[in-house]
């Protein structure tokens, strides 16, 4: 006897009006993101950190890229992942062409201190890339602080 019937408010909300969501969504908009890690066609470039008590731990996911195209860098105490992607795809059935291409570069930067630069190990498979950095045996105390006997 009684159905629910959706509240409209012909594009106004509660928040403001058109010209208010306009440029909330403008402005928030994650294009000016600096964390806007877009690969082309939605794709994103994760990572992850663990920490052990002998090493670091990274997982990133890079899908549609190749092994040869990703570089690994590990200088200042900074690990550096870079990759590119290049994809044309050339489609011919009856009387349409389709050809599509895309181009991406996406790089992130780690602060990762304590590493064994010399024992660092990756591996890439499926579209995954893990990587091993050992920690030094020593730990380097850079702190400021004196202690008092």
């Amino acid at each position: 006897m009684f159905a629910l019937i959706p509240f409209r408010t012909n594009g106004v909300d509660n928040k403001g009006g058109r010209v208010d969501n306009f440029f909330n969504g403008f402005f928030n908009d994650d294009f000016f993101s600096p964390m806007n890690l877009d690969f082309g066609n939605g794709q994103k470039f994760n990572a992850d950190i663990k920490e052990t008590q002998n090493e670091y731990l990274v997982s990133a996911e890079l899908p549609g890229v190749k092994k040869e195209d990703i570089n690994l860098e590990y200088k200042d105490d900074t690990l550096i992942i870079s990759a590119t992607r290049n994809e044309e795809i050339n489609e011919q059935k009856d009387n349409y062409i389709r050809r599509e291409r895309c181009y991406g570069e996406i790089s992130r930067a780690f602060h990762v201190e304590n590493v064994d630069r010399e024992k660092i190990s990756a591996k890439f498979k499926n579209g995954e890339l893990h990587i091993i950095l050992p920690k030094l045996d020593q730990i380097i105390n850079k702190s400021n602080k004196i202690l008092i006997e």
